[in-house]
């Protein structure tokens, strides 16, 4: 971390998601965020309370910032804010006024990770197949949280320029007779079926319940948690068949998010989900279900697929953005 002096102008970077937010400040470099803290969004009843309660605990005068960039789980479409799978609900104008920022862009979360993406160190990439990557051409980002978030970069001759997207909510890719039957039994709880509502941490509950109905079992999981040690420590075979549904899912997804965006320079894996199933996923049918595109197949086996576990990924992100014209609403 670095230090931090009254004289120093700040910048304060959030990435707001469903269950946590995550807080800190930058001066210049974005791959070095000082102050950075995690908080349950639960234990605060709006937005602004919990970036003053940070602030007090980072002892830090509101003088000192002139800038901030927050990256929300939720689509961005005018002033008003009311946030996808969180209770917050704010107007950017009023935010900007009350803090007295200068600058105030406010971003889809997976447009901030995918930002984050290049100020990733290697150490926290693993490779999961494919390469090298052409470095020349677009990135996608996905992967799955509270939702299932998905951005891509596109590189210009000034940098790269980030997609806010919605590709979350593309229908769900099914193709076996057990993957019919799966969807039915989604469809009659949700109606349209997207690929959300699987392929996200509620989502990985979902189809657990919908394996266990198939299967009449009972299915005692109630969180993506239980599911994933079951499925990875090898004690239930059903969070097992769910979890390596999961992942081929996942595959099949993200790769046809890559053929549309054409993203030879890589797909990165992000999300707090992930990281915790870093050797089942490798080992899974992901791969598999990535590059089954048939006639596009070769293509598929040339693009790399990186997992990334650096969490504060999002934060770089948002870091960058504050620097990026091309990014975000500018509040002047």
């Amino acid at each position: 971390m670095t230090s931090t002096t009254a004289t120093t102008s700040l910048g304060l970077v959030a990435d707001i998601g469903g269950t946590h937010a995550r807080f800190a400040l930058v001066a210049d470099d974005p791959a070095q965020p000082d102050h950075a803290q995690r908080v349950l969004c639960a234990d605060y009843r709006s937005l602004q309370q919990a970036i003053e309660t940070y602030l007090e605990k980072a002892a830090i005068s509101g003088d000192a910032i002139d800038r901030a960039c927050i990256a929300l789980a939720s689509p961005i479409r005018g002033d008003a804010i009311a946030m996808t799978n969180n209770p917050w609900q704010f107007r950017i104008s009023e935010l900007k006024r009350r803090f007295g920022w200068q600058t105030l862009k406010v971003i889809n979360d997976f447009t901030a990770m995918a930002l984050g993406v290049p100020h990733v160190s290697n150490e926290h990439l693993v490779a999961l197949g494919g390469g090298p990557a052409e470095h020349a051409s677009p990135r996608l980002v996905i992967g799955p949280g509270t939702g299932l978030g998905v951005s891509g970069l596109v590189p210009t001759r000034n940098g790269w320029v980030p997609l806010a997207t919605e590709g979350g909510h593309v229908d769900l890719p099914v193709s076996s007779d057990d993957e019919i039957e799966l969807l039915r039994i989604l469809r009659r709880r949700f109606g349209r079926v997207s690929a959300e509502r699987v392929l996200s941490g509620p989502g990985l509950v979902n189809l657990y319940q919908a394996y266990a109905q198939m299967q009449g079992q009972s299915g005692p999981f109630t969180t993506p948690q239980q599911v994933v040690q079951a499925a990875v420590g090898n004690s239930d075979t059903l969070a097992r068949a769910t979890l390596l549904q999961f992942c081929e899912w996942l595959g099949r997804v993200a790769g046809n998010a890559a053929l549309t965006l054409g993203s030879r320079g890589g797909v990165y894996l992000c999300g707090g989900l992930l990281p915790r199933m870093a050797e089942f996923l490798a080992e899974s049918g992901f791969r598999a279900g990535f590059e089954a595109k048939g006639r596009m197949r070769s293509i598929m086996e040339a693009t790399p697929v990186y997992l990334v576990t650096d969490d504060a990924t999002a934060l770089y992100g948002s870091a960058e953005a504050l620097g990026n014209e091309e990014v975000g609403r500018l509040q002047n």
